[in-house]
């Protein structure tokens, strides 16, 4: 089983990463103790979007078309960023 995941950073400025893995909790933990990619290293990370597949060949080509859809990450930050806004905002 392989998993293709989006994971978006927790920061003001938040940014996206995708990736593809065999076990996306283990991943996921990697990335936020500074094990993961280069590019995911100081930051925390949340899982905001993942598909499952049967094939490593499928899911590497999934990735591949994930990371080139900057239509569908922005829309996913979007959404991740309004959630998170809400969530933390303070009411009175």
């Amino acid at each position: 089983m392989f998993f293709v995941y989006l994971i978006i950073s927790t920061n003001d400025q938040p940014n996206t990463y995708v990736g593809y893995t065999n076990n996306i909790f283990k991943r996921i933990i990697l990335h936020n103790d500074g094990k993961g990619a280069k590019y995911t290293k100081g930051r925390f990370w949340k899982l905001a979007y993942f598909e499952k597949f049967n094939s490593k060949k499928v899911a590497m080509k999934r990735e591949y078309a994930l990371k080139k859809d900057y239509k569908f990450r922005k829309t996913l930050k979007n959404l991740f960023n309004l959630a998170y806004s809400i969530k933390t905002r303070n009411f009175k």
